[in-house]
């Protein structure tokens, strides 16, 4: 079984490629992981995500812990088998939940007490019971859990947020069952404060972790805030170590990240907006539900390999969403996780030759033709 490991191949400026390496097998960097959230990316079999290009995806320990329970998890193999995938799992810590469900819940330092949103009953998420979860789900990578700070939240708000959250960490890495090809990654939080991620930062690093994660970005405070907090933390992180922004993004957040020195990333966005009709292109974002594609004989994009833009039209498509047909999502999932596959490899491509600031700019171009939605 491989040792967890991570390997700088190449850097242009802050960005980097690199290999992560694990029990469950190896993984590109820069990389984007793919939203399992029930231990399923939604509208797509293991097969067809495998056929996107991605190599890791993500389980959520809050929602597995309610349906089916991780012990069940357990007893049926783990979730590796469970979801026919063997290759690299990630499990959230259920720290983002503990702020999207503020009104269900309770926090101290010893924890969360929450009431589930399925069905009202309560129950009780700390640290090392989080930990525990994970373990049984048989996670690749464990997320410290962590409170994700509000925004907005005044200094002395995500003050004392980020410090609970520093507190939990290492009581996270305590409670951590070290196994070979196994990590866990610490999570910095701090708001939009420079102070406070440079805190954060230090008091994960003390501790150690095989990994670290940038959390509490992406959840409202604009793509320029973002950029200016990844600018004051991503370089005061080990350079070992792989980094991992968390919940982010669009194509124009990833590059931008990318180029600020982070190297993995996870968002719902291209699965969710491929179930709602929403395609993530070359040339942009473009609404299959508009009549504008009603009689449109071209392929999505012309340059994407995925079955969607080989096989079908746009006009077929359109139809698809237009009848409430479920292969209409199921195809455009497929297509959007494979555009965003495409934009990593690009750019793990570009950092090898030292040309990423070109690809980036040639991609952005694109996004703002327009002639053709």
């Amino acid at each position: 079984m491989s040792a967890f490991g991570f390997t700088l191949t190449a850097r242009d400026g802050a960005a980097r490629r690199g290999t992560l390496t694990t029990a469950h097998g190896t993984a590109q960097t820069p990389a984007f992981m793919a939203v399992g959230t029930a231990g399923t990316v939604k509208a797509m079999t293991a097969d067809q995500v495998r056929a996107t290009g991605t190599e890791i995806v993500l389980g959520n320990t809050y929602h597995l812990m309610l349906r089916p329970g991780s012990s069940r998890v357990a007893a049926l193999g783990g979730l590796h088998r469970m979801m026919d995938w063997p290759g690299i799992i990630l499990t959230d810590s259920g720290g983002f939940q503990v702020m999207s469900l503020a009104k269900l819940r309770k926090l101290d330092e010893i924890g969360v007490t929450f009431r589930s949103h399925l069905d009202g009953s309560a129950h009780h998420l700390t640290p090392e019971s989080s930990t525990a979860i994970q373990h049984d789900l048989d996670a690749t990578i464990t997320m410290a859990f962590d409170e994700c700070t509000k925004f907005p939240a005044t200094p002395d708000e995500a003050a004392a947020s980020m410090r609970l959250s520093m507190r939990w960490a290492a009581r996270s890495r305590d409670a951590f069952t070290p196994r070979p090809g196994y990590g866990q990654f610490g999570i910095v939080q701090g708001g939009i404060y420079p102070d406070l991620r440079a805190e954060s930062a230090a008091a994960l690093t003390a501790i150690g972790f095989e990994g670290y994660a940038i959390g509490g970005l992406a959840v409202g405070e604009g793509q320029a805030a973002m950029f200016e907090t990844l600018d004051a933390t991503t370089h005061l992180l080990p350079a070992t170590h792989p980094r991992y922004l968390m919940g982010v993004g669009t194509p124009d957040d990833l590059l931008g990240s990318i180029a600020r020195g982070v190297d993995m990333f996870d968002c719902v966005m291209p699965t969710r907006a491929g179930r709602t009709g929403r395609a993530y292109t070359s040339r942009g974002v473009f609404n299959l539900r508009n009549a504008r594609f009603a009689d449109d004989p071209a392929p999505l994009d012309p340059g994407c390999a995925c079955t969607l833009c080989t096989r079908h039209s746009r006009a077929y498509l359109h139809h698809l969403f237009r009848c409430e047909e479920m292969l209409g999502p199921m195809l455009l999932t497929g297509h959007n996780l494979t555009y965003y596959q495409t934009l990593m490899r690009g750019a793990r491509d570009a950092i090898e030759t030292g040309g990423f600031a070109a690809y980036a700019a040639t991609a952005r171009e694109g996004w703002t033709q327009t002639d053709d939605r």
